[in-house]
């Protein structure tokens, strides 16, 4: 497939965070191509991976607590609110999962009017709120707290060594973080912190995920902001804000080579591109971090009770198809 073609399938790369999946792609494209991105089209690129990032980890949230055996309560919290935050994106890209939003040099399309509306009363009025209630019910709950805290700890110089990235290796004090350590599109413009515990133990893991939804939306309100700064306000004024060209099916990429990451929900998500001029990528290799935590568990679960086993693997957030690919 050549390179227009091929953005239709990466959001399957990592089936949760489908934004991230095509900030990485067109990036390392972008690289090569010597292509510079309008700062709308960046602007929306980053409240559409914040948002995937915040659905990812309430969908991981849930899960976490499915298999530690809550069944009932929580985990229908954590679906229910991801449900707000899907159907603004099927408003943007027309799907609830596999987006297909972003473009080589911009964005696919402009948002409807009183689109920022909307995203900024869920967050001021019920993500925020929401995710106080997660901690309500899970932080100081004594039965989660024996079966998290001291279970599954991670050494970050081990971890490190196998490539653990993102909330799995921050719960173990190494502040990296794709964003502020590799610094991609307009990121270096926003305010947040880069959430890190020290105990290295499934319940840190837990925490890192549950305060970085706090964290993310901080960042959506102020790509909101700097967007109705921007000629024209909330809505473009033509296609040149939101694509710095129109690509034709033929589009060829100047031979070269890069790698470009971003900072996706489970960690660092790279593509390695090798282009040799024609209208087909010669080499296209993904960094997955979902498949470094994998060959970890085996580590981690030496020992331990296998209702212990459940809870680490959970806790690690692992996209299993995109391991098997």
């Amino acid at each position: 497939r050549n390179y227009i073609q091929y953005q239709a399938l990466v959001d399957r790369v990592d089936y949760l965070a489908g934004m991230s999946d095509s900030h990485a792609y067109v990036l390392s494209v972008e690289k090569i191509a010597d292509i510079k991105v309008p700062k709308r089209a960046e602007y929306l690129r980053i409240i559409t991976s914040e948002l995937n990032r915040i659905c990812s980890h309430q969908l991981s949230l849930g899960i976490f607590m499915l298999d530690l055996g809550a069944m009932m309560g929580f985990p229908f919290y954590a679906f229910r609110d991801r449900e707000s935050i899907l159907s603004l994106l099927e408003e943007i890209s027309g799907q609830r999962m596999m987006f297909n939003y972003m473009r080589i040099g911009g964005v696919h399309m402009d948002v409807p009017v009183g689109w920022y509306g909307k995203l900024e009363s869920l967050i001021k009025d019920k993500l925020l709120g929401y995710t106080d209630e997660y901690e309500d019910l899970i932080t100081n709950n004594p039965i989660v707290a024996i079966r998290t805290k001291g279970i599954g700890k991670i050494d970050a110089a081990k971890g490190l060594d196998y490539g653990l990235t993102g909330p799995n290796i921050r719960a173990s004090g190494v502040n990296y973080d794709v964003r502020r350590n590799k610094p991609y599109s307009l990121y270096p413009e926003f305010d947040f912190n880069v959430i890190t515990h020290t105990e290295g133990d499934v319940f840190a893991r837990y925490k890192c995920r549950v305060q970085e939804i706090r964290e993310s939306c901080k960042i959506i309100l102020q790509a909101i902001e700097k967007i109705r700064g921007l000629p024209g306000g909330e809505q473009a004024q033509n296609d040149t804000e939101l694509k710095a060209k129109k690509l034709l099916p033929g589009f060829k990429c100047p031979p070269g080579e890069s790698y470009e990451c971003v900072e996706s929900p489970r960690g660092e998500m790279g593509v390695h591109l090798i282009s040799d001029g024609t209208q087909v990528p010669y080499r296209l290799k993904w960094r997955s971090p979902s498949w470094f935590p994998t060959g970890f568990v085996s580590v981690l679960a030496a020992g331990c009770p296998v209702a212990d086993v459940v809870a680490i693997f959970s806790s690690l957030d692992v996209i299993l198809p995109d391991v098997d690919r």
